[in-house]
């Protein structure tokens, strides 16, 4: 096992350098120079600035440079945990990220429980109610989650929380050390809508790795041996079916976090999801690349997680 963890490690290093060369490239094929964006104060707005004013803030930010050297520099500063200073906040990226990577985190782990807590229960009944009105009713609301964009749930749920309890996004933030209640109410919401869709995705797999399992030599041998449904249910078909949803539940990892770039924004929650917009809006190539960098080790570890937790789930597996 620790020859497979650190071989899955060390590949870390090229997925990150193409990633880091994807976010890189783009963001400069992209149309429009920071050194504008900033001089004129924003999309909205137009102030007359000088050739000569662009160059000397091209030169501060350093986009004036080749772009083989940016990127060097760039990377070079990743490894040692440098990731430059902000564009737009004139400050170092990695203290923004560090002070709203534990929200988004937070966000994300109480979707991906929302997610668990529903999903693999709706999916198992579903599978062992087959072609009841159960499952019909199941599969009913699994597609609809799955039809409907997590961003305009996250709307719907702003408007009729508003119009019916007079409820709206708070604008001040309690972190959940200093105010837990306050804390998790003002999450509970934002997570319900991120993790709607990513909980009908989870049940269908559910159902389907359930139904299969159920099929299964074992499954009929237990039951012919008098042991009850709930026993046979716990200890043989979930354990078995749990595979193929911890891989789908450490996809959805990834998709969760990419998916509080919306849910923050109309929720009004300071993570890095909307700290990623703010980025994208003022064209602040070190916060955007910043931000793509952290998520993209988070999905890296998750996945490394998952894939060690197989040996747990099924004694058979062996890494060598």
């Amino acid at each position: 096992m620790q020859t497979y963890i650190i071989k899955r490690t060390l590949l870390f290093i090229p997925t990150m350098l193409l990633v880091a060369s994807l976010v890189f490239g783009i963001l400069r094929l992209v149309p429009g120079d920071p050194a504008i964006s900033l001089l004129q104060g924003g999309p909205q707005t137009e102030v007359n600035v000088t050739e000569e004013d662009i160059q000397r803030l091209r030169a501060k930010l350093g986009t004036d440079r080749p772009i083989h050297i940016q990127y060097v520099t760039w990377v070079w500063g990743i490894v040692q945990l440098d990731f430059g200073n902000s564009f737009f906040y004139d400050q170092p990226v990695f203290d923004d990220i560090k002070k709203r990577f534990p929200i988004t985190f937070e966000l994300s782990l109480i979707a991906l429980a929302m997610c668990m807590v529903v999903a693999v229960p709706l999916g198992v009944i579903s599978a062992i109610k087959q072609d009841s009105l159960t499952d019909y009713a199941g599969r009913i609301i699994t597609i609809a989650g799955m039809a409907i964009p997590n961003f305009w749930i996250g709307i719907l749920l702003v408007y009729m929380l508003a119009n019916m309890f007079d409820w709206l996004p708070p604008i001040g933030y309690k972190d959940f050390w200093d105010d837990p209640a306050t804390n998790l109410q003002q999450l509970a919401f934002p997570a319900f809508a991120l993790a709607l869709t990513h909980m009908a995705f989870i049940a269908r797999v559910t159902r389907s790795a359930a139904l299969e399992v159920s099929r299964e030599d074992y499954i009929r041998t237990a039951r012919s041996k008098g042991l009850s449904e709930k026993a046979v249910i716990f200890k043989h078909l979930l354990k078995n079916a749990l595979l193929p949803v911890v891989t789908v539940a450490g996809f959805e990892v990834g998709r969760l976090m990419g998916g509080t770039v919306l849910i923050e924004t109309i929720f009004n929650v300071p993570g890095i999801g909307q700290l990623l917009i703010k980025g994208i809006q003022h064209r602040d190539f070190p916060m955007v690349q910043g931000i793509v960098i952290v998520i993209t080790l988070v999905v890296l570890l998750t996945n490394l997680v998952v894939d060690s937790a197989y040996a747990w789930l099924n004694p058979r597996i062996r890494y060598s």
